[in-house]
């Protein structure tokens, strides 16, 4: 089995990582010729979202085939060339499997439309209501109704999200078969990783009924316990026959209770889960599009409670920040302008030192930040020009629904990789499907020659794969009250070693009182983005602007 503590996974957008065919858009021949960037990574695996057919209304997630790679990347030759490349430098494949919906376009949707009744069964067909209203009140996650009309007929049909993503009918085992196949295709091919997107709301009932209210919808069909027998039919059919698989759930609005079952070994589900709790604290009332500062108090809650009991359940988390549907942490939780180096490496610290297996965002390990885009036209993202729409329609003036999609849009991290200062940031030679700002300033070949964050996640990693208290250790939280700093233990019951980790979360200096337990121990520095001694620890210190500071206790 898998050490998942000694793993760090990188993340990458194809369409925005490089794009070696000038078209504007990134590809899997792109990533090759990046083989030496990845190899300077030292990381374990990538994840790679999807590259399979898809028309692209929601940026490959509608899948259209998923056995085919799209043309718009490559072809199957250049994933196989791929794989090999990247086993060569032992950095396995992780895979985006979307399996809660698949596009309209998809020939199981098609064939149903057709009229092929095995197909209709694929998907959840429902005929209006006596009145005339739609089957249920559902919301999709884009806005809007969650039921489109089916064909000329008189269905409709389910889609949580886009409408040209139809929801898949697990209740079916044919479905299930459908999606067994698929992993096992992919695992033929050599991959170990799978990322299943929004897992967890393939539980939805065979009969769908009314919502209440938005939040008791949610609860209709996310986290329902039929989740937990699909995964453990999807596991033992697929990748749990493979001794050195790695997996990942996407958990949309989960719980710990679940996702410790999702996770735990002993449940053979799978290997660790991504919840989102903790990249809400800057929602107003909970709202997604709403501009606030985060809320600190509530992230340090929401570590602890994560972090403390999937430990004492013998559940995992999948550690991050970042990724392509989230904006730049940098910009919600550090400072882009006056201490983006430091607020960066603080920021890493923070969750590459917890108990979990770290996730690293492209870009994320160079400091990228927001685009900051000055008009609506620069984005391309369907959700957040959906939101731009409907803040316009509930009276927000241009000015400030534009200002709400700077802070949250999607299409903040999916900017190209700058890899130079180069106008289109050495990503392509022509105009890129979006484009990269601030190039000029953030890019990979200034950052290698004369940066500091990029060698910083350097000796994360390094930590991480030989610090055994921070690959397999236990987790507790300290200075829980505290304003501005998160600080955590990791300890082994087996060792009298700890290791102490202290982060400021904001650009003032801030004194802390060291608790009287560890006062007077002896202690060396793992790592720290300020300059510090090493000595005996004292009953207070004093920590910079975003400083970050990893110790090592040796009573």
């Amino acid at each position: 089995m898998v050490n998942l503590g000694k793993k760090v996974i990188y993340q990458i957008y194809p369409k925005s990582f490089y794009d070696s065919n000038n078209d504007g858009i990134g590809d899997i021949q792109g990533i090759i010729q990046k083989i030496d960037y990845i190899k300077k990574l030292n990381v374990d695996m990538i994840w790679f979202n999807p590259f399979f057919v898809s028309p692209q209304n929601d940026n490959g997630y509608d899948i259209a085939n998923y056995y085919q790679i799209d043309p718009l990347f490559g072809t199957m030759a250049d994933f196989d060339e791929l794989v090999s490349k990247l086993k060569e430098i032992n950095v396995g494949v992780m895979l985006d499997m979307v399996f809660n919906h698949c596009s309209t376009s998809n020939e199981w949707f098609q064939r149903a439309l057709a009229g092929d009744e095995k197909y209709r069964k694929f998907f959840y067909l429902r005929k209006a209501k006596p009145d005339g209203s739609l089957p249920t009140n559902w919301q999709s996650k884009f806005g809007g109704p969650a039921w489109a009309k089916f064909g000329d007929t008189d269905y409709y049909y389910l889609h949580l999200y886009d409408p040209s993503q139809a929801d898949l009918n697990w209740h079916n085992p044919e479905v299930r078969q459908e999606v067994y196949k698929v992993v096992n295709f992919w695992r033929a091919k050599g991959v170990r990783g799978f990322r299943f997107d929004v897992i967890n709301v393939i539980g939805k009932a065979d009969k769908l009924v009314d919502s209440t209210d938005p939040v008791q919808e949610k609860s209709l069909y996310t986290d329902t316990p039929i989740v937990h027998q699909y995964l453990k039919e999807l596991n033992a059919a697929s990748f749990g026959k493979d001794f050195d698989s790695i997996t990942v759930g996407e958990m949309s609005s989960t719980t710990i209770k679940n996702s410790i079952k999702y996770s735990k070994p002993s449940e053979h589900e799978l290997s660790m889960v991504f919840n989102f709790h903790h990249l809400k604290v800057d929602y107003k009332n909970g709202e997604k599009w709403s501009k606030m500062p985060f809320d600190f108090m509530k992230l340090k809650n929401l570590f602890a409670d994560w972090q403390e009991k999937m430990d004492q359940g013998g559940g995992w988390n999948a550690l991050f920040w970042n990724n392509h549907d989230q904006p730049m942490a940098l910009n919600r939780f550090g400072d882009p302008g006056k201490y983006r180096i430091k607020s960066a490496e603080m920021l890493a610290t923070a969750i590459h030192l917890m108990r979990g297996t770290p996730y690293i965002y492209m870009g994320e390990e160079i400091g990228m930040i927001d685009p900051d885009y000055s008009s609506i036209n620069n984005y391309v993202d369907v959700e957040s020009l959906n939101a731009f729409n409907k803040l316009k329609k509930q009276g927000m003036s241009d000015e400030g629904a534009l200002a709400i999609v700077k802070a949250k849009s999607r299409d903040n991290s999916r900017t190209p990789m700058h890899w130079d200062s180069d106008q289109y940031a050495g990503f392509s030679k022509v105009k890129p499907w979006l484009m990269p700002r601030k190039q000029m300033q953030i890019n990979v070949c200034k950052e290698l020659t004369q940066g500091e964050i990029f060698n910083y996640y350097q000796k994360l990693i390094r930590i991480r794969k030989h610090e055994d208290l921070i690959s397999d250790g236990h987790i507790k939280m300290f200075l829980k009250n505290d304003p501005q700093i998160l600080a955590y233990e990791r300890f082994n019951l087996d060792s009298t070693s700890k290791i102490l980790v202290f982060t400021n979360f904001y650009g003032q200096e801030h004194k802390i009182q060291i608790p009287t337990a560890y006062v007077d121990q002896p202690y060396s520095i793992l790592i720290s983005n300020y300059q510090r001694v090493a000595g005996n620890l004292q009953p207070s210190l004093i920590f910079k602007p975003y400083e970050a500071l990893a110790i090592k206790l040796k009573p």
